[in-house]
C-alpha cells in the first residue's frame, strides 16, 4: 500500500513540474524550440481527442485528420470570407466537425475492428480530395487558404511563439481537465464497459451504438477546436496538411503512449513529435536517416505491440467502493 503522504507528494511534484514547464518562455528558450513545443501541444490535444474514441470506446479510427481539417477550414472560411474573428469562429469550427462526424459515423458506428478502420481511412481521403477540388469554390483547391487572422484575446493579438505557447498549452491543460472528468463520469465508465465487453454491456442495457456515436462526436468537436488554433497559428492551410499520414501519427501517439491514459498520450506526443527534433542535426548530417525515420517509428510501433501492447504508460484499473452491506 502507498504511504498516506505519497499521493500528496506526487501531486506536489506535478504542480512544481507544471509551473516550471509554463515558465519555459522565461528561461530564454528560442523561437524554434517554442515552435516545436507548440506543435507538440497541438498534437497532444488531437491525440487526447482521439483517445476518447480509440482508448476509451475501443474503436479503431484512423480518419481523425478529417475532423481536424473540417475545423481548420471552417475557421479559415469564416475568417477570410465572412470576417469572423478567430475566437468567434472557434465554436463554429467545433460544431462543424461534430456535425460532420455525426453525418459520417451514424451509418458505420455498428462496424468493428478492421472494418471500421478501413472506412475511416476512406473518410480522411474523401475529405482531402474534396478540399483539393475546391468544393463550393471556398477551399482554394490545392493552394488552400491564405491570410488567416491571428487570435485576439482581451485586446491582445497573439502573434509571437511564446504567446502561442501559453495559449496552446492552456488549451492542453483545459482538455486534460475536462476529459479527466469525462472519463470518470458515468459516460466514461460506460465507454470502458463497451470497450472491454460490448455484448455484456448490451446485455445490461447499455446502448453501445449511442455511446460510441457520442464519443465519436466529442472527439471530432475537440479536433475541430484544434484545427481552429492550427489555422490561426499557421495563417495558411492547404489539403496537404491533413492527409492520411496525420491520422497515422495520431494513432501512433495514442498506441505508443498508452491508450486510455492521458499522461501516456501526452508522453507519446512528446516522443513522436518532439524527439525527432532533438536529433535534427544528426538527420541533417545524414540525409538518408530522414527517409528511414518512418522505418524507425514503424519498428517501434511493432515492438510495442509485441512486447508492451498496453503502451508505455497504460491506464490504471478502476477501483469501485462496495456498499457497506456488501463489504461486510
Amino acid at each position: 500500500m502507498k504511504k498516506p503522504g505519497a499521493g500528496r507528494m506526487v501531486q506536489g511534484l506535478q504542480i512544481v513540474g507544471a509551473v516550471l514547464f509554463f515558465g519555459i518562455p522565461l528561461f530564454g528558450v528560442g523561437p524554434y524550440w517554442l515552435g516545436v513545443l507548440n506543435q507538440v501541444g497541438l498534437y497532444a490535444v488531437l491525440a487526447l481527442s482521439l483517445n476518447i474514441i480509440l482508448g476509451h470506446a475501443g474503436m479503431f479510427h484512423m480518419g481523425h485528420a478529417a475532423f481536424f481539417a473540417v475545423g481548420a477550414y471552417s475557421t479559415a472560411i469564416l475568417n477570410t470570407v465572412c470576417g469572423w474573428s478567430i475566437l468567434g469562429a472557434l465554436p463554429a469550427a467545433g460544431l462543424a466537425a461534430g456535425l460532420f462526424a455525426l453525418l459520417v459515423a451514424a451509418p458505420i458506428i455498428h462496424l468493428r475492428g478492421d472494418y471500421l478502420l478501413m472506412v475511416t481511412i476512406g473518410i480522411v481521403e474523401i475529405v482531402r480530395i474534396a478540399l483539393v477540388n475546391d468544393i463550393f469554390g471556398l477551399t482554394g483547391g490545392a493552394n488552400g487558404i491564405v491570410g488567416i487572422a491571428r487570435p485576439v484575446i482581451f485586446g491582445l493579438r497573439i502573434t509571437r511563439p511564446h504567446q502561442f505557447f501559453y495559449l496552446i498549452w492552456a488549451f492542453v491543460a483545459l482538455t486534460m481537465l475536462l476529459f479527466h472528468w469525462l472519463e470518470n463520469s458515468r459516460f466514461g465508465r460506460a465507454l470502458n464497459f463497451i470497450r472491454e465487453d460490448p455484448v455484456a454491456a448490451e446485455g445490461v442495457g447499455v446502448n453501445s451504438s449511442r455511446y460510441k456515436l457520442m464519443a465519436f462526436c466529442i472527439g471530432a468537436v475537440w479536433a475541430g477546436f484544434t484545427g481552429a488554433l492550427y489555422a490561426s497559428q499557421m495563417r495558411t492551410i492547404s489539403p496537404g496538411s491533413f492527409n492520411f499520414w496525420e491520422s497515422v501519427v495520431l494513432f501512433m501517439i495514442v498506441i505508443l503512449g498508452g491508450s486510455g491514459n492521458q499522461k501516456g498520450v501526452l508522453l507519446g506526443a512528446f516522443l513522436v513529435m518532439g524527439l525527432p527534433e532533438l536529433f535534427r542535426g544528426l538527420l541533417d548530417r545524414f540525409p538518408g536517416l530522414q527517409d528511414a525515420r518512418l522505418l524507425f517509428f514503424g519498428a517501434a510501433l511493432v515492438l510495442m505491440m509485441i512486447f508492451r501492447p498496453q503502451g508505455l504508460l497504460p491506464p490504471k484499473g478502476r477501483r469501485y467502493r462496495l456498499p457497506p452491506e456488501v463489504a461486510r
